[in-house]
């Protein structure tokens, strides 16, 4: 059984946490006490070394204004244990040079219906990493839904397109006024054509365009059917400012295609990551 530590318990962080408990031994770190409380099954570290310590695995979940910071105080302490990273936007090889030599990092991007075990997750690894190493984060990761293993240089595509994708089935099915209970095939089939195409014009392959978009269309579907919140208000919540959904949205909402939404998604998340 191998022991994963999580820093951050945000909705990703307690979404990992909570599907892998019961299979392996989970600890956590959040700076705010009040998320970490009445856990069952989930042990609390009471600071960032204690769970390193305690942990052959420790998955980065914090916000982004927080990874800096994160990285910085885990330098010293991470040796060569695998790390794996959900932020979005932050490279391997950022990653490499900011814990030092012999990081082995795995990137992994969720989506919102992770949360249902509904989600899909694209992975890659950083020079270091094994392939060993993806087939367990690609593991830990099935507990959240499905999962595509692709190369670092499309991180920020699927950025745009399952993380962001949720937003695009909100916003069709809103401005469609179509309910949920009753989708009619040929919508479905419409939308999801012009999705795939929008997945392949930022670099997926036809195989992996259609798997991302299905999953993202069912997933956000039945995480509205779960939930019951409303479609407009679930995409003020999924989109943060200055983001890449809110980069396609703007587009969408003036009037442009969802093939230049994802491509304007995509163009957010390389600008946020830089030139690493």
């Amino acid at each position: 059984m191998k022991n994963i530590g999580i820093i951050g318990f945000g909705n990703m962080g307690q979404a990992i946490a909570e599907r892998i408990k019961l299979e392996y031994k989970v600890c956590i770190f959040d700076k705010d006490d009040n998320k970490t409380k009445n856990l069952s099954r989930i042990e609390i570290a009471r600071d960032i070394p204690g769970l390193i310590k305690r942990s052959e695995v420790v998955i980065l979940a914090v916000k982004p204004q927080d990874f800096a910071g994160v990285l910085a105080e885990i330098k010293d302490w991470i040796g060569t244990k695998l790390v794996i990273s959900i932020a979005a936007g932050i490279t391997a090889n950022h990653i490499e040079r900011a814990l030092g030599r012999g990081a082995r990092v795995i990137r992994v991007m969720p989506n919102m219906p992770a949360k249902i075990a509904q989600g899909i997750s694209c992975l890659s690894r950083n020079g270091l990493a094994s392939k060993k190493d993806l087939d367990l984060a690609d593991k830990l990761f099935h507990y959240l839904g499905q999962t595509v293993k692709i190369k670092e240089e499309l991180m920020n595509s699927a950025t745009a397109v399952s993380g962001s994708g949720p937003a695009y089935v909100l916003r069709y099915l809103e401005t469609e006024r179509i309910n949920l209970n009753k989708i009619p095939p040929e919508k479905k089939s419409l939308f999801l054509n012009n999705f795939q195409k929008s997945a392949q014009g930022v670099g997926f392959t036809f195989g992996q365009a259609k798997v991302l978009t299905e999953a993202v269309f069912s997933g956000t579907v039945n995480f509205l059917k779960k939930t019951k919140i409303a479609p407009s208000e679930l995409v003020k919540q999924v989109t943060s400012k200055g983001g890449t959904t809110e980069a396609a949205l703007r587009v969408l909402d003036s009037g442009g295609s969802l093939v230049e939404a994802v491509k304007a998604a995509k163009a957010r998340a390389d600008e946020l990551s830089g030139k690493d």
